[in-house]
């Protein structure tokens, strides 16, 4: 309802001032603008059409024309009429650029109503990086009070609400923008845990592959059981030199032992001059004649 009502005045607004202009098109407002002490522009908004070349121009010329001793809200120029009004930072004027045969009541009006929205539109930062800041809800403002040159009957009031009326479609582009936005990070997320548990079975299984192939292992290494000196090693239990079970040095079925399997074994010797007597069963120099 508000939307519709607000957009119904601005059109009735643009007609009345179409029709003023045709009956006086030379009294208009042609610029509005923030400017700082050097004629530098912060905000400037045209109403009519003009070239950029032109809008610099007269902004620029603006300082040059104001002197610090005039206590005047207007200066004249040869074809245009400049109606400021400084602001409490002392850096800046407020500026209306308009046609020498406008009328100076209703531009003074004007801007004390422009005037009024820096405060309100900056978050009370009235200096030039406040107004920088806010530029766009300034030009939006000075829209809602000037429509084609021409003064709209608006209060401050007005203009606020008329600047912060809200959209239904705007309101659903914005939840649509979101909810992407939304699924982006929780994709994000999700790929950045895949990604974590990998390193981390990754990490796991190199640990393991180092613990099992390493030296002094549970089952191959020096020192292990089945080693040379366990069973049929050095020093071994079986089947070594010096072990107790099989053909090795020293150990049963050795050189000296009686034992079977042996060298000096009398029952299995093949050349027959080997046997049982004199040093021990099987061994050499025994009873048996050769």
């Amino acid at each position: 309802f508000f939307l519709r009502e607000s957009r119904a005045s601005r059109r009735a607004g643009r007609s009345r001032a179409r029709a003023r202009e045709e009956k006086n098109p030379i009294m208009v407002v042609l610029s509005a603008a923030i400017v700082t002490k050097g004629g530098k522009a912060l905000v400037s908004r045209q109403y009519v059409q003009m070239t950029r070349v032109r809008v610099e121009g007269l902004l620029a010329a603006f300082p040059k024309l104001v002197g610090s001793g005039k206590q005047h809200t207007y200066v004249e120029t040869e074809n245009v009429r400049y109606v400021y009004q400084p602001l409490e930072c002392g850096t800046m004027y407020l500026l209306l650029v308009t046609t020498k045969g406008s009328n100076i009541l209703e531009d003074l009006d004007v801007l004390r109503l422009l005037a009024k929205t820096l405060p309100e539109y900056t978050q009370g930062q009235v200096d030039e990086e406040g107004v920088s800041f806010a530029a766009f809800d300034l030009i939006f403002a000075f829209d809602e009070i000037i429509s084609l040159g021409y003064k709209e009957n608006v209060t401050m009031a007005q203009v606020k609400t008329f600047t912060e009326m809200n959209s239904h479609e705007e309101k659903l582009h914005k939840m649509m923008i979101q909810s992407k936005i939304n699924d982006t990070k929780d994709v994000m997320r999700r790929k950045a845990t895949e990604i974590d548990k990998v390193k981390l079975e990754t990490k796991m299984q190199q640990s393991a592959m180092h613990r099992s192939g390493g030296y002094g292992g549970p089952s191959r290494g020096f020192g292990a059981r089945d080693s040379f000196d366990a069973r049929g090693g050095f020093g071994g239990q079986s089947g070594g030199f010096g072990g107790q079970q099989g053909g090795g040095f020293g150990g049963q079925g050795g050189f000296g032992d009686g034992s079977s399997g042996s060298f000096d074994d009398g029952r299995n010797d093949e050349f027959g001059y080997l046997g049982r007597g004199g040093g021990g069963s099987g061994s050499l120099g025994g009873d048996h004649p050769t």
